[in-house]
């Protein structure tokens, strides 16, 4: 997947596209692999990088929602359920069997979540990721010894999936990419074409060298998340905003925090949230927060920071069930998320609809909101179907349920370095044979090493130092100060890779350091 030829084929392509997608978080993306390997026409348009915004910043699982179902939302947990097995079968290098425990400190807590839990392996059925089942208070103890032992009964340990969101976005994209479809990140929609009052196409523009572009299709489809709303009013400055989004923090600890390999699931917070404390590439995140802001500009919806008290209250609440209890100072990292949920009446975040929202405006363009991660194959299928019958589109049927995704490969280690590449772990390891260098870390604390980032450049579309180091690998995510040490190396790495001179090494160190500073503790 290489920028340079993407612009070609956009170029090159002088008639009309069938489908164009603005948008390149986990929806979009979706979409674009839906509707390439239909055989339409596609491309996509991402004004940042892809997954720059919510789908890289989510608690890294893929589950049917446990909370959804204490909520009695079945029809949500069902699909989700559904499509966490398919995602599970098709992105296997990805996608790993998590076990969680639930830990039980009154009476009842361990027959309630018990048969809860038991209701929830029954409706995974065939695609379930194992039994749940009660624990005694030394088993509980023996797979989470860091669990605060006074009071403890026992625990009921389930089975759910976790993954690298980040890490699955770019294969998405590359999938997109292996299907046929043209992807570009860094180019930004700045108007609408229409003709005879519909939607015909867009106008767009490469932000990294302003050539600007017109794009004519026949379908045009809103998946920006929580830009959702600035593309309605582009096409009709009067609409109403139909996203309320939702800010989740996390932090991230060291595993000294939660040893071995089991997450807990703390189900229910001082504000009625459930709280994960999940493994995650040798460091433990911990989340999430539930606070509804009021972000429609750019810059706040382009790069949420934590706030001091959503990570108070992480630890806060975490503290009260470890026997090592977290501190400022022991933060690794902190990010958040913004979630584009769908606008309701309700002033409280966990009433507003997690489920996914179509709507098709008077001028045509069709908007996809709403939904996680876990159901992005199933909006995008959803959303292609609406575009196929409100355009007279060749009726092709959605393959993508047994569609591997790029580099799938059956995965049993996921300790093991580069197991996240899949089957291109291969070619990764091909460049440390041909430059020895390559192979060294890029800092002491960090798992990745500098053929990681040759491989990004050439292979995966990373055209920043932040790209790089935020979605390409997650190094500022896991450890934010090593991240900001890495920076220098990082550029030089690049800039022998893209041809650029020290002044853009220098811009993109300082552009890098600069936003790194709000995943650091202190910065919040």
């Amino acid at each position: 997947m290489i920028r340079r030829n993407m612009i070609e084929q956009l170029e090159a392509n002088a008639g009309e596209w069938d489908i164009c997608i603005i948008g390149g978080g986990a929806t979009g993306l979706g979409t674009a692999v839906d509707a390439a390997s239909r055989g339409f026409k596609t491309i996509l348009l991402e004004q940042y990088d892809f997954a720059k915004g919510t789908s890289s910043r989510s608690t890294k699982l893929v589950h049917g929602g446990v909370r959804y179902l204490q909520q009695g939302n079945i029809k949500l947990v069902m699909e989700a359920l559904h499509e966490r097995g398919m995602l599970k079968q098709n992105a296997p290098h990805l996608v790993k069997n998590q076990k969680f425990i639930v830990p039980n400190y009154k009476w009842w807590e361990g027959a309630f979540y018990g048969i809860g839990l038991k209701v929830y392996d029954w409706m995974a059925g065939r695609l379930g990721l194992g039994s749940s089942q009660l624990l005694s208070k030394e088993e509980t103890l023996e797979l989470a010894p860091t669990l605060g032992a006074e009071g403890l009964r026992g625990g009921v340990v389930y089975h759910d999936g976790q993954f690298d969101d980040a890490r699955l976005a770019i294969h998405l994209a590359m999938t997109a990419s292996d299907e046929g479809a043209t992807m570009l990140n860094y180019f930004k929609v700045t108007g609408l074409i229409k003709k005879n009052k519909k939607i015909a196409g867009v106008y767009t523009e490469d932000t990294l060298n302003k050539k600007k572009y017109e794009i004519n299709a026949k379908v045009v489809i809103n998946a920006t998340g929580v830009f959702t709303d600035l593309i309605l009013k582009m096409d009709n400055p009067s609409a109403e905003n139909i996203i309320a989004p939702s800010q989740g923090a996390h932090i991230v600890l060291d595993r000294s925090f939660l040893p071995g390999d089991t997450a807990i699931l703390v189900p229910h917070t001082d504000d009625g949230r459930v709280l994960f404390a999940v493994p995650w590439h040798n460091k433990i995140i911990v989340g999430t927060t539930d606070t509804l802001v009021d972000a429609h500009d750019d810059k706040t919806l382009r790069e949420p920071v934590a706030m001091h008290e959503e990570v108070d209250f992480i630890l806060q609440q975490i503290g009260k069930y470890l026997t090592k209890i977290p501190t400022r100072k022991d933060i690794r990292s902190t990010f958040a998320g913004l979630r584009p949920l769908v606008k309701a009446d309700s002033k409280k975040t966990a009433e507003l609809s997690r489920d996914h929202l179509i709507t098709v405006s008077d001028t045509g363009l069709i908007s996809v909101t709403g939904g996680k991660w876990t159901t992005y194959r199933r909006m995008a299928e959803d959303v292609i179907n609406t575009a196929i019958q409100k355009n007279n589109l060749d009726n092709k049927k959605c393959v993508t349920n047994d569609l591997r995704i790029h580099a799938a490969k059956e995965v049993t280690d996921f300790n093991k370095p580069l197991y996240y590449y899949g089957t291109d772990e291969e070619q990764i390891k091909s460049l440390i044979k041909n430059n020895n260098a390559l192979g060294e870390l890029l800092h002491k604390d960090l798992p990745y090493i500098k053929a990681e980032i040759v491989w990004a450049v050439n292979q995966e579309m990373c055209m920043t130092v932040e790209d790089a180091l935020t979605r390409r690998t997650r190094a500022l995510l896991l450890d934010a100060q090593a991240a900001i040490e890495s920076a220098t190396v990082v550029a030089q790495l690049m800039a022998s890779e893209m041809n650029k001179d020290q002044q853009w090494q220098d811009e993109q160190v300082n552009a890098f350091q600069e936003l790194a500073k709000n995943y650091l503790s202190s910065g919040n």
